[in-house]
């Protein structure tokens, strides 16, 4: 997110990576039976069993076309429970209850359905669609606002920025002394006040890291410390209900993501972690803002990737480059994600609300409708199809709440009832 915008990048040739899948022998004397064959269409929940090559998996959450070979670990999806059947796996299910839409049938272990039955943790109360918009913390002629003028279509507003200090790794915030010229005088305690008032709206806050001009850097165990140390700290005096990571001059994920889990030891398993990469850094699971969502998968909310700013970039057919403010380049890079680890419920598409809050990329909202729906359902998808649909798609963000009200509040307007038309 930026506090003024510059187009990043005319065209990007990245190459999306895609595992490849290691296949383990099963233990010829194992006496566990095999439950039934993992599929790639099926969705499975918390708790759910499946077998792949003589072993058997336990899901750890909700998860589709992960392979469990290649997704078990400390920090994967799923669990695995050693060796089944003498190394063999089923050649026949028994009769499904509830089935998948699609073949193969799968039984009662496990039962299977089309989204979660509950939100992962880490969502706190969010809707299963829902809109994020960032509140702007600085005056750059979008119109001034105080945080409880957030419109009401906003279900999570994220408060743009906390800001480095003097410690590696540790963030401040203060209100904006021109932002409370503007909006007519604005305390510290008037501004923890519209953090309550949104709550009592059923609104979630969150602070953001970073920005075009941000300086946080989490390199060192020191810096991870005092990264967690003073986000919670912030959390505790303003009421935050998590934090989004948008550092746009780069991050280290191994240190950011034990920061980030301390964080979450600390506040407890409603604490929302989202993140706004720009868009070269999610084309790859080799660079460190995929790295960093894949690492901490497990209790990530959401990454509302800036789909603008971009030029050209390569979509998941890793054959075409799409050219950025249009459907196909929603479509074809939001499933870079999907196909590459991340559950649909942690992928919303980030726009601008106008086009004076882009240097690039802008597209009408009945575009954006038109995305979420082909990647939901596979309906009014442009020229590019993705390979699969994904109705558990969060939803859609926006740079920012500030720029749509400016706008006469279209971006909002225009998405917000359609969220709730999804599956």
């Amino acid at each position: 997110m930026k506090r003024s915008r510059s187009v990043l990048l005319a065209t990007v040739t990245a190459v999306v990576a895609a595992g490849t899948a290691t296949w383990f022998a099963g233990d010829a004397s194992a006496a566990t039976a095999c439950a039934t064959a993992w599929s790639s269409t099926a969705t499975y929940v918390k708790d759910n069993v499946a077998s792949q090559s003589g072993h058997n998996y336990t899901a750890k959450w909700w998860t589709q076309n992960e392979s469990p070979a290649t997704h078990s670990g400390q920090w994967d999806v799923w669990i695995d429970n050693g060796t089944c059947g003498g190394g063999t796996t089923p050649t026949s299910s028994p009769t499904a209850s509830p089935t998948v839409s699609a073949s193969p049938t799968v039984s009662t272990s496990p039962t299977v359905s089309t989204s979660p039955t509950t939100q992962p943790t880490g969502s706190g109360s969010l809707p299963a669609h829902f809109l994020t918009g960032y509140w702007q913390n600085f005056v750059n002629g979008a119109t001034p606002l105080k945080l409880a003028a957030v419109p009401s279509t906003y279900d999570l507003i994220a408060v743009a920025f906390a800001d480095a200090t003097s410690t590696a790794g540790a963030v401040s915030f203060t209100l904006d002394p021109g932002l409370a010229s503007a909006v007519g005088g604005y305390t510290d305690a008037q501004f923890k006040a519209d953090i309550a008032t949104l709550h009592s709206r059923g609104k979630k806050v969150i602070i953001s890291v970073g920005g075009e001009k941000g300086s946080v850097s989490v390199s060192s165990d020191a810096a991870a410390t005092a990264f967690a140390n003073s986000v919670y700290s912030l959390i505790q005096t303003y009421g935050f209900d998590g934090v989004d990571i948008d550092l746009e001059n780069g991050l280290n994920a191994t240190y950011m993501a034990s920061a980030l889990r301390s964080l979450r030891s600390r506040a407890g398993a409603n604490l929302i972690i989202t993140m706004a990469p720009q868009t070269i850094d999610m084309q790859s699971t080799g660079s460190s803002y995929f790295a960093l969502a894949l690492s901490i998968k497990d209790i990530l909310t959401v990454v509302h990737t800036q789909f603008y700013n971009s030029g050209a970039m390569l979509g998941c057919d890793q054959m075409n480059a799409y050219s950025q403010g249009t459907e196909n380049f929603l479509t074809a890079l939001a499933c870079i994600q999907t196909q590459n680890g991340l559950r649909p419920d942690q992928v919303s598409l980030g726009l601008p609300a106008s086009t004076s809050a882009a240097g690039g990329g802008y597209v009408a909202p009945s575009v954006v409708n038109a995305a979420l729906d082909c990647l939901a359902r596979g309906t009014n998808c442009g020229t590019f199809k993705p390979p699969a649909t994904y109705p558990g798609i969060r939803g859609a963000m926006t740079w920012s709440i500030n720029w749509d009200v400016t706008n006469g509040n279209n971006w909002a307007n225009t998405i917000d009832p359609h969220l709730s038309t999804l599956p």
